[in-house]
């Protein structure tokens, strides 16, 4: 995901200071991974800097003085751009899931009990996304629908790659 392009997408609904956009980005994209103060203000400068925002006030604070930051037309149209561009398809041909299993087999680790513990892993998770869905609002729905169709086609590979094992142990070693 563009962080910047997200900021812009927020900033339609009108000017905010840097705080702001972090506590709305954390609460609705960043359940797993809330931003850092830096990221916000490193990506709000360039965003300045590229004429996509630009200051709409500043006030004194308990801290630093607090920005209020607005987006431009340039910035619209970018994020208008953006949202119109689909995103490129990722069919995870080589991920690091299968380099363990390939490395396992190779080294004549049990790949069978990493595609276990593996397996345990993805079930919790999709435990904690189901309880999570079941007491969320439409958007955390939506969100952790997304993750679990993710995970569902993960678990179908694993149970596959489980099933040919011996296949591939043959012939990754020859």
């Amino acid at each position: 995901m563009s962080l910047g392009q997200t900021f812009l997408g927020l900033l339609e609904s009108g000017p905010r200071h840097g705080y702001d956009l972090k506590r709305t980005y954390d609460d609705r994209f960043g359940n797993a991974r809330p931003l850092h103060y830096g990221q916000v203000y490193a990506t709000l400068s360039r965003l300045l800097k590229d004429g996509l925002v630009e200051l709409d006030g500043v006030e004194p604070g308990e801290g630093p003085e607090r920005k209020r930051y607005a987006i431009t037309s340039a910035g619209v149209t970018d994020v208008g751009r953006w949202l119109g561009t689909p995103e490129k398809p990722e069919p995870y041909l080589q991920n690091t899931l299968y380099t363990k299993i390939v490395l396992a087999v190779l080294t004549g680790r049990p790949a069978a009990d990493l595609l276990d513990v593996q397996r345990a892993e993805h079930l919790r998770l999709m435990r904690e996304l189901t309880r999570r869905k079941a007491e969320g609002d439409l958007a955390e729905q939506l969100i952790c629908d997304h993750a679990l169709f993710h995970l569902e086609a993960d678990l179908r590979w694993l149970e596959l790659t489980s099933a040919r094992l011996d296949d591939l142990a043959a012939r990754v070693r020859s």
